[in-house]
């Protein structure tokens, strides 16, 4: 399996300069990081003073976000960038062969993974966290949200037009062919299931398939794209974050809401066999905390905590009143919802 691996605090891009003239004694006084405990810090330094991530989070994001734990805990960042699914059989495969290799993982795919594989743990920066990120048992927490919502190509469509409900959206078969849906969009499925309930979810998607006749795209971020250049005019649903980025770019693209809106959390979750248990302990709480938050909104990513601006900041003003709904699978249960949703929009 091929391993895309990066030492972040080795020379190269992320290394910042010197400035002559800085002020190091202003440095100095600067107060710690929230997440910095000394007591765990401790504890992490006696480990070794590394730490490896697993993640699903592209390097563009994750480097710079790792870099600023390096520099506050002097710990050694080993990233490890791989798809979902790699990660999830990879870690797989290290278990069988009782491997001590990685101590955390973040990921959307946490709950796909073995429970046992994971390790309980209370960081302190829960306390002031929502519960609904907490995952079962206390074995992961949500660090960032994918909120699912449709969107548009505003040159090829008026937003006044846009449809406040999915039946009303499936009756819109003046759009046939011209929508789009990403081909791995289960959570959204049983997320519209467990709000509207079986009977009418399934009344709904339907017709949106049969009507709409959506094409399949294989990557959200190749939807967004896609969307924002016209090559279809409407996505059934999509991560709000990645239609941002779009817009942001200077694409013709914006979201709306039909509720629930669907929340796929990327989660920190800890190895049962860490070899560095307390560095991954330290990791999990700079995720989770206001510092941690803050940096991931940079790059658009929406933040779990709202007491953080999120990225643009109208993005929370936006989202007031409506339906969340959170999900994040089992693997038994993404494989029962892959097969419903293959069942209603792949072609036949």
């Amino acid at each position: 399996m091929q391993d895309r691996r990066w030492f972040i605090g080795s020379a190269g891009a992320l290394a910042a300069p010197a400035i002559l003239g800085a002020a190091p004694l202003a440095l100095a006084q600067s107060p710690p990081p929230s997440w910095l405990e000394p007591s765990l810090l401790a504890k992490a330094k006696a480990e070794g003073g590394s730490l490896t991530v697993y993640s699903s989070v592209n390097e563009p994001e994750a480097l710079p976000l790792w870099k600023d734990f390096e520099t506050a805990a002097g710990i050694r960042v080993d990233y490890v960038r791989a798809s979902d699914t790699a990660i999830i059989g990879r870690i797989a495969l290290e278990a069988r062969a009782q491997q001590r290799s990685w101590d955390i993982v973040v990921t959307t795919a946490v709950g796909r993974l073995p429970q046992e594989f994971l390790t309980p743990f209370d960081p302190l920066q829960a306390k002031d966290y929502p519960k609904v990120a907490f995952g079962p048992g206390n074995r992961w927490y949500g660090v960032y949200s994918n909120i699912c919502a449709p969107s548009y190509n505003a040159k090829h469509v008026d937003a006044a037009t846009l449809p406040k409900s999915y039946e009303e959206f499936a009756e819109r078969k003046d759009w046939a062919g011209k929508v789009a849906i990403d081909v791995h969009d289960e959570q959204w499925l049983v997320g519209q299931v467990r709000h509207h309930g079986e009977a009418r979810a399934r009344k709904f998607l339907a017709a949106i398939a049969a009507n709409l006749k959506p094409t399949l795209v294989d990557g959200h971020l190749a939807l967004a794209r896609q969307i924002g250049l016209g090559e279809y005019w409407l996505a059934v649903s999509n991560y709000i974050n990645l239609t941002n980025n779009v817009a942001m770019n200077g694409g013709p693209t914006d979201y709306w809401i039909i509720d629930p809106l669907v929340v796929i959390y990327g989660a920190v979750g800890i190895s049962a066999r860490a070899p560095r248990p307390s560095t991954a302990l330290l990791a999990a709480n700079f995720l989770m905390s206001r510092e941690g938050q803050g940096k991931l909104t940079h790059a658009g990513r929406i933040p779990v905590r709202t007491d953080i601006t999120p990225n643009p900041p109208d993005l929370w003003k936006r989202l007031d009143g409506h339906k969340l709904v959170p999900v994040n699978l089992t693997g038994d249960e993404e494989k029962k919802a892959t097969a419903d949703f293959n069942s209603i929009f792949r072609p036949r």
